[in-house]
């Protein structure tokens, strides 16, 4: 049987306005250039201000209010886009540069591509027709770190079907001999244990180098995992004589295609949204906002309503300048939002990283580590009265470049722990000085878990071992067993 009935619920909901702001606010300032240009594209009202150096009041023009006597429901009032008070060439005035921006040029290495470099070696052997295309076909299924990643009879298959080239197995494992014989060495390896073996052989054969291969192609698993003692019995060597030998492992590359500048990996650079100075101890903070042009409505599009009114006084109207005048309003409100979300963007921005920095201003005066207070988005949220979700956006994907380097602003917050005095300490602090006696430790004997746990209690930190742990493998620390050195 169905029932209607009649609820009333009190549900929020975000403006379109508010969503654009919240999408802004997640994406860093190496990123906000390519959304501006992507507004642009998608905003033909919408344009970036060439003429930024200028008075922003010069080229604002004034527009002469217009009557409106037509009653018609259809027509639309453009009354608010020519109003006095109303700028139509309005722009983003923030003050997009900063006392520290230098315009300069970053130099870009013009390297030879690390596949285009495997294929010029594979021209110069001038090899049949039928093998070029079987090392081709090689050297298109490598990484970039060098590694070949399909398997050879499954590649015995790809060039019967996509090349029409018949082959086999032994073919094409031939041919792969030929490539891995190509710079860098160690190039075209199956896994890392073949990599390693194949950039050995084609140093001298050394006695070290000798071991250092049996090591690699007897003892590999013994060998990744630290067993040392193991390795000696297996080999019937001295410990001078393995030290030496792992020492020329440690010489040799495990990702031969990244010797490439020009992969993916190799040109990232961190571009910093926040600037911190440290000025006769006074800090001052300045957004980058290099990435950021300034921006107006067009020009054209506001000349475009002002004809429409004229039109309409002249009673020349008619449905296409309707729908015209429609579009028009539609595409410079959504400019307008965007141009307003942009500057609440970076006043959002700036007001958070204000509070951040006031509430860390020991450590970004110092630099010292052990002078991080706790703090959590909670305490950021309630000092500039945000939103707890807010700071987590404007924390995401951020950096800020201080004197002492330049780091993630999310790992400025932290979780706190007592010592044994009571008093609240960031747990950043302890894994900085976990990592300082991991540092310092004697890699012959590393230093334990439990011995860490017992220095640690030793300098007023009572934690358990099993969180000793987890803060070592969030520093990406290996165990005590895989930090032994010969």
């Amino acid at each position: 049987m169905l029932n209607q009935s009649l609820q009333q619920k009190l549900l929020q909901k975000l403006s379109p306005q508010q969503i654009l702001l919240m999408k802004l606010l997640q994406i860093p300032s190496m990123a906000l250039e390519q959304r501006i240009k992507q507004e642009i594209e998608e905003n033909p009202v919408l344009e970036i201000d060439e003429d930024s150096d200028k008075d922003k009041d010069s080229d604002a023009d004034d527009y002469e209010e217009k009557d409106n006597n037509d009653d018609s429901q259809n027509d639309v009032d453009i009354r608010d886009y020519l109003d006095e008070d109303d700028i139509p060439a309005y722009r983003l005035n923030a003050g997009n540069t900063s006392s520290s921006d230098e315009h300069k040029e970053i130099p870009m290495a013009a390297d030879t591509g690390f596949l285009e470099s495997l294929l010029s070696q594979l021209d110069i052997k001038n090899l049949p027709e039928h093998k070029q295309i079987i090392g081709t076909t090689i050297i298109g299924n490598l990484d970039e770190a060098g590694y070949l990643q399909r398997e050879l009879g499954a590649m015995v298959d790809d060039l019967a079907f996509t090349q029409g080239v018949t082959t086999t197995l032994a073919e094409i494992e031939q041919m792969l001999k030929v490539v891995q014989g190509f710079e860098p060495a160690g190039v075209a390896a199956r896994n890392l244990q073949e990599c390693l073996i194949l950039q050995l052989k084609r140093a001298d054969l050394s006695p070290a180098v000798r071991l250092a291969i049996t090591i690699l192609d007897r003892c590999f698993d013994e060998f990744t995992k630290k067993h040392y003692d193991k390795i000696l019995k297996r080999t019937h060597s001295t410990e001078d004589e393995l030290r030496e030998a792992i020492s020329e492992i440690l010489k040799l590359n495990p990702k031969p295609g990244n010797t490439f500048g020009s992969t993916a990996s190799g040109n990232q650079y961190v571009i910093p949204d926040f600037i911190i100075e440290n000025k006769d101890g006074v800090l001052e903070l300045s957004l980058n906002q290099r990435n950021m042009p300034e921006l107006r409505l067009s020009r054209t599009y506001t000349e475009m309503l002002e004809t429409y009114s004229e039109n309409k006084n002249k009673k020349e109207k008619n449905e296409s300048q309707r729908d015209a005048v429609i579009f028009i309003k539609q595409k410079i409100d959504s400019a307008r939002w965007f141009i307003d979300a942009i500057k609440q963007r970076q006043d959002t921005l700036y007001v958070t990283m204000k509070a951040i920095m006031n509430y860390q201003y020991n450590y970004f005066l110092e630099g010292d580590e052990t002078r991080l207070r706790p703090m959590i988005l909670k305490d950021i949220a309630e000092q500039v009265g945000l939103d707890i979700s807010t700071i987590s956006r404007v924390a995401n994907s951020k950096y800020v470049q201080t004197p002492y380097g330049t780091f993630l602003l999310k790992s400025f917050f932290s979780e706190s722990i007592q010592n044994d005095q009571g008093e609240e300490v960031s747990t950043r602090e302890i894994k900085k000085i976990l990592s300082d006696c991991i540092a310092v430790e004697d890699k012959s004997k590393p230093l334990t878990d439990e011995e860490l746990t017992a220095i640690l209690k030793q300098k007023g930190y009572p934690i358990a071992r099993r969180t000793v742990a987890k803060y070592r493998e969030l520093l990406n620390i290996s165990v005590a067993r895989l930090r032994k050195v010969m």
